[in-house]
């Protein structure tokens, strides 16, 4: 089969893969649907200095507020819960602001924190997006409104960004990730997305990026930052003036019109699944100006062996990273109506997640791929 073949069929084999994967798509419909079916969860018990003397918790935030719903916090809480909201316990910065690990109540949490009068549609907006419970997205456990600051307070997840285990940002990373483990966090943050889209009416994330996929102690991926844009725009008369200039992750689709839709969300998982693949920040792509250029880009990047992440050879397949490149090209379609739906993404990623592990338990541990890269890798 030729690279011509591979690449040039993207487009189209999403027609075929929405009408194989639909049968069983029906089946397992219930399953992706359920609002409340899976619920996050963190165990705090063996992180830093912070958190001793922090009992462990099988559901995040159980303590604070019960089962669901978002919880008032005062400011005297989450100023001791941060040590006064000390610099050493800055763990990020987002589009809502500064985000800082607490301890509340024998429980991690993160704490964003930004400047902002008390507002009413704040308060309406937090209580909805609280309700949102799923697996693979990080809970939102409460709020705060004083002192002329607005917080939000989420479930701590350990691992951090897959930025950290993916990019080289000068940090020792203590385990490789291989080609399963990538697998596993595409589909948990697919399934993520899925869970968005699947609600009613249908949540889009708008600022999804590999910096918000963050994966906890068992490297299950968990997407963080579900309705925060949404947020911001109804509490800001400004608009979504807190998005970047420049953001590879958008669709450029929805950069011109300013809509987004799900199909944007799409994009910005290809975008995902790029970095995925490559090991590296997809800055480049926005200088590529089309699809077209896309596809020969990653043409010429196999041809020269500089396109799959070299700390993933020797534990994938030949089919598996075919397909997985294929499904990242076709998410990053233009226009955006040729990009598969989040379900569909789901099926597909289980499918060669799935094919993988089979693969890899027959053959053995470290045999499931003898593969070649570039140029051969579509032959």
């Amino acid at each position: 089969m030729s690279i011509a073949t591979i690449i040039g069929g993207a487009a189209g084999a999403i027609a075929v893969l929405t009408i194989v994967m639909g049968l069983v798509w029906f089946c397992k419909c219930k399953n992706i649907s359920n609002r409340n079916s899976e619920t996050g969860s963190s165990d705090p018990s063996t992180l830093v200095e912070l958190t001793r003397g922090a009992g462990t918790s099988s559901s995040p935030g159980q303590h604070l507020f019960g089962p669901q719903g978002a919880r008032l916090f005062t400011f005297e809480e989450l100023d001791e819960a941060t040590k006064q909201f000390s610099e050493s316990n800055i763990i990020g910065y987002g589009s809502f602001g500064v985000v800082y690990m607490g301890l509340l109540r024998d429980t991690v949490v993160a704490i964003k924190k930004r400047l902002g009068p008390p507002r009413q549609e704040f308060v309406i907006e937090v209580i909805h997006l609280s309700e949102i419970r799923h697996r693979n997205l990080v809970t939102l456990l409460g709020y705060c409104q004083e002192n002329g600051f607005q917080m939000l307070v989420f479930e701590y997840v350990p691992n951090g960004s897959v930025c950290n285990h993916l990019y080289d940002i000068g940090q020792v990373i203590s385990s490789k990730l291989e080609f399963k483990h990538t697998l596993s966090i595409a589909l948990g943050a697919a399934k993520g997305l899925c869970h968005l889209h699947g609600l009613r009416p249908p949540l889009i994330h708008k600022n999804f990026k590999t910096a918000n996929v963050l994966v906890d102690e068992n490297f299950i991926a968990k997407v963080s930052d579900s309705g925060v844009s949404k947020l911001l725009e109804r509490i800001e008369e400004a608009g979504p003036s807190h998005l970047p200039n420049v953001d590879v992750f958008r669709d450029p689709e929805a950069e011109e019109s300013g809509a987004f839709t799900e199909n944007s969300d799409v994009y910005s998982f290809g975008v995902f699944l790029l970095e995925l693949v490559t090991g590296e920040a997809a800055f480049h792509i926005q200088t590529l100006g089309s699809y077209e250029a896309l596809i020969q880009w990653v043409r010429t990047r196999l041809s020269s062996n500089h396109f799959v992440d070299r700390r993933l050879v020797g534990t994938f397949t030949t089919d598996g990273i075919k397909d997985l490149i294929r499904l990242t090209l076709q998410c990053m379609s233009l226009p955006g109506e040729r990009r598969p739906k989040m379900d569909m993404i789901v099926i597909e990623l289980d499918r060669i997640h799935e094919k993988e592990m089979e693969r890899t338990t027959f053959m053995g541990e470290g045999s499931a791929a003898t593969v070649t890269l570039g140029s051969e890798l579509f032959t």
